[in-house]
């Protein structure tokens, strides 16, 4: 049995009227946020602030990674007007940034590429001044897909390799951690103006020289942003956490990460990907 949840990996913050509102302002437009579907401990704060991270393309998620509390299942046709309505949202609420992420769709012949580039076009003609930070899939490695939602014009684009290599087996099914590095590499090679963003999950198992190696590795295909956060088990059939990592450790790879060169990084036990946007 796991000793209880350190003080350090809770979040007390307040549910108050802004989160209810924003909640209820999200449902009447029909839009998904991650900050819900997956449980997020920072979603209190956040949403009190009005910080959203939106879930497009349903979900529904076609992959079983254990880490994650999203509903995995068949997914719905893609929904055109989405895009849209993410757009309007951003203007409601008016952001300034906002990250956009999705389920992953292997059912989709592009995973999701075009829907992710109507989503920017979209916000960016709404409102033209925000920055827009994606976490998108892998989409299989495939160029076509990518280059789909480069044009497009991302200002950071994000893909988690969430793990050290090793634990891939367990904790990423159905991904691939030279496929996850080699995207990050293609937006580096293709694009000019686009900051690229990981982000890794500590307490499953992993060593620290592991650790290490995946900052190397991140570094190596030249990421700019990095963050690292505690994995909290999000339900039970989840996999359970193997050691709480202490604040010091945290700053310990914050420091081993801003030596290899990272632009920008968060390494604190609640830090999520597209927690307090760092560029």
């Amino acid at each position: 049995m796991h000793k209880r949840l350190p003080v350090w990996a809770t979040n007390k913050y307040p549910h108050g009227p802004n989160v209810l509102d924003l909640k209820a302002k999200l449902r009447r437009q029909e839009l998904h946020t991650v900050c819900e579907s997956a449980r997020c401990p920072n979603l209190g704060e956040c949403f009190s602030q009005g910080r959203v991270t939106f879930l497009i393309m349903g979900d529904h998620c076609t992959r079983s990674c254990r880490f994650c509390a999203v509903e995995k299942a068949i997914p719905n046709p893609l929904d055109e007007t989405e895009p849209q309505r993410v757009a309007v949202a951003c203007e409601q609420f008016a952001l300034r940034q906002v990250v956009i992420t999705s389920v992953t769709r292997d059912d989709l012949p592009d995973g999701g590429a075009e829907h992710f580039a109507r989503t920017i076009l979209a916000i960016k003609s709404k409102v033209p001044s925000i920055e827009v930070e994606l976490l998108t899939p892998d989409f299989k490695g495939k160029p076509t897909a990518l280059a789909t939602v480069a044009e497009a014009g991302p200002d950071v684009w994000g893909h988690n390799l969430e793990t050290v290599a090793e634990l891939y087996p367990v904790v990423r099914t159905g991904a691939d951690y030279k496929h996850s590095l080699d995207v990050l590499r293609w937006i580096k090679r293709h694009t000019d103006s686009i900051y690229t963003k990981s982000g890794l999950m500590l307490g499953l198992g992993e060593t620290k020289p592991q650790v290490l190696r995946v900052l190397g590795d991140l570094r190596n295909v030249d990421c700019d942003f990095l963050t690292i956060g505690q994995y909290l088990q999000p339900t039970r059939k989840s996999l359970p956490v193997k050691e709480y990592i202490t604040p010091a450790v945290f700053e310990e790879y914050k420091k081993s990460a801003l030596e290899l060169g990272f632009r920008q990084v968060i390494s604190q036990p609640l830090a999520r990907s597209s927690y307090r946007p760092v560029y």
